[in-house]
């Protein structure tokens, strides 16, 4: 299954409005304005939240928890590297492999490929693409590729 995650681009904040492999809406991303650090919320066509992406603050690096239903269930650190970006990811034993710029990586529990994730160049706003090998894992797929997004904005905004 395919999910597109597109940006806003002219939003006060990030948003972002993420489609099905037909085009059709499936669900969108608000980041709070007034805040310090990142703070998305998720939410389905029916305006559900599904799930929240906040920015822990006082970290060298970025730090990011996600969280669904109100309950923590994982948490996201970008770890110092020299070329290529890398990241501590504390849920479900998954791990991150990615190309120099982070536009072009996977997601394994193990060595099984749960999602490919890439980003599509010139386009008008960030355009990402994730192809998800498992539907169950869905949403806790898309959390993780908004959240290294975010963890990507943080590190080149500081």
């Amino acid at each position: 299954m395919r999910l597109m995650i597109k940006q806003r681009v002219f939003a006060w904040t990030d948003t972002y409005d993420i489609y099905d492999e037909y085009g059709n809406p499936k669900y969108f991303v608000k980041t709070e304005f007034f805040n310090i650090g990142h703070h998305m919320h998720i939410y389905d066509m029916y305006d559900q939240e599904i799930g929240v992406i906040h920015q822990e603050i006082f970290h060298l690096l970025p730090v990011f928890e996600v969280e669904i239903g109100g309950r923590t269930i994982g948490r996201i650190q970008r770890r110092l590297s020299l070329f290529t970006p890398r990241y501590d990811i504390e849920y479900h034993g998954w791990q991150v492999q990615g190309d120099l710029f982070g536009w072009d990586y996977d997601v394994y529990d193990g060595s099984y490929c749960i999602a490919h994730i890439s980003k599509e160049l010139f386009r008008w706003g960030d355009t990402y693409v994730i192809d998800i090998a498992n539907p169950e894992d869905e949403i806790l797929g898309l959390m993780l590729v908004l959240a290294i997004d975010a963890a990507n904005c943080s590190n080149n905004s500081d």
